[in-house]
């Protein structure tokens, strides 16, 4: 536990476990609790959160709209990088962490406080998110963790709220703990612990029921600007608007559901269920995107780093010299992954079905088997000669023996080296 705190600013989302931290802290740290909820696209419990904050014993209520920066901040490098965590996962809890965490201590500075405080358990991979950024940014401030410090289960906390008179939103108990942004939801507990369960359709929001999917198909068209997603079907949009209006398209097509078992930070394995529409969709098209303007080798070398990208910032370290390298190489990566994409969604799922760019390095006079063919063919016998020359020469040493010479009587090995006849 941490010392005893004068001011605290706590990240508050309006639900039961920071709208019962308020009183919590107050009464186990002595200190007045200023409340922060960052807004990045979640719903959840936002309804008349400011307000039950201050009923429920805030000394102060704020909130700050952050979603434009969200987007352009924080997911638009995700997407440079095609963040998949485990190659499933587009990180859409672990991308929205870093930002709360600068709010939240922008916001301490601001009061003047010692202290900052989150909701998060003691066996989730938040935790390790707030905490590192927080040490990272603001080493001179306290944490407190209450849901950690007290282990809060929800029958003890509706206990507590009804004894301290807490205005709280009391649903029909349910088993899942769910969190959501711009980028995704995801949903956890209850039968989804059971990794051999499939998951109820009760636990899907931004998808719907299978039953109302569209059974025709739907193409998008998604304009790209050096890898930022800029416009759909020729309509150019802001950032927050683009990821919106793509997570409604392809979510009424049911795309963008994961059901996944990720290994967490704290070194436990936990499945989890998420529904990311647009993130998949986006991911999809810039993939695509990038596959038609990089040359070859620097594809390899972005694709080689890419999982490491998405390594670091599930880890909790968006605040870091690695995570800024990649992000700079990323980014010098994009000037070309420019054009349109065309995705046709249907029946859960997205595939490509056209791009073009003008940096596109698929050149049809190079590529076409038809008579306007410009490729040199008549070269190809020596490129292919000397592209396995090694190999050759490594096959002959290995059925010769080490000591056998190249040349003399060694005739394999003539042939392995001759050169090609030119026709």
């Amino acid at each position: 536990m941490a010392k005893q705190s004068e001011h605290v600013v706590l990240a508050y989302s309006g639900g039961l476990d920071t709208s019962v931290a308020i009183p919590w802290i107050k009464e186990h740290y002595g200190a007045k609790v200023t409340t922060l909820l960052v807004d990045v696209g979640q719903e959840g419990e936002t309804r008349d959160a400011m307000e039950r904050a201050l009923l429920n014993g805030a000394y102060d209520a704020r909130t700050v709209d952050a979603k434009a920066s969200f987007a352009e901040e924080f997911l638009f490098p995700a997407l440079k990088a095609n963040a998949l965590y485990q190659g499933i996962y587009p990180l859409s809890t672990a991308l929205a962490r870093p930002l709360i965490v600068s709010k939240l201590v922008s916001a301490a500075r601001e009061v003047g406080a010692d202290t900052v405080a989150h909701g998060c358990t003691g066996k989730g991979n938040d935790q390790v998110r707030f905490d590192v950024g927080v040490h990272t940014l603001a080493p001179d401030l306290n944490i407190i963790a209450p849901v950690r410090e007290w282990n809060m289960n929800r029958p003890d906390e509706i206990e507590y709220a009804r004894a301290h008179g807490l205005k709280i939103h009391v649903k029909p108990e349910s088993p899942y703990s769910v969190d959501e942004n711009l980028w995704g939801r995801s949903v956890e507990g209850g039968v989804l612990e059971d990794a051999a369960a499939a998951p109820p359709e009760e636990v899907f929001d931004w998808t719907g029921h299978p039953d109302t999917w569209p059974t025709d198909p739907q193409e998008v068209v998604i304009g790209f600007e050096e890898g930022i997603p800029v416009s759909l079907d020729g309509q150019r949009l802001p950032p927050v608007a683009l990821i919106q209006k793509m997570n409604a398209l392809a979510g009424k097509h049911g795309v963008g559901r994961i059901d996944h078992v990720e290994d967490r930070v704290v070194g436990i394995k936990s499945r989890e269920t998420y529904e990311c529409p647009a993130a998949i969709a986006l991911i999809q098209a810039h993939m695509a995107l990038e596959a038609l303007v990089l040359p070859r080798e620097l594809r390899s070398l972005k694709t080689q780093l890419e999982p490491k990208f998405s390594e670091v910032v599930y880890g909790g370290f968006w605040f870091s010299q690695v995570r800024e390298a990649i992000s700079a190489f990323l980014d010098s990566t994009q000037e070309s992954v420019t054009g349109e994409v065309t995705l046709r969604l249907l029946q859960g799922g997205s595939r490509v079905v056209g791009r073009s760019s003008p940096y596109s390095l698929l050149a049809k006079e190079l590529a076409t088997y038809g008579r306007e063919s410009t490729f040199p063919e008549g070269a190809a016998e020596g490129f292919i000669h000397l592209y396995g020359l090694a190999n050759s020469l490594a096959y002959v040493r290995r059925r010769s023996g080490a000591g056998a010479p190249v040349g003399g009587g060694n005739s394999v090995a003539k042939t392995a080296l001759s050169q090609p006849t030119t026709p």
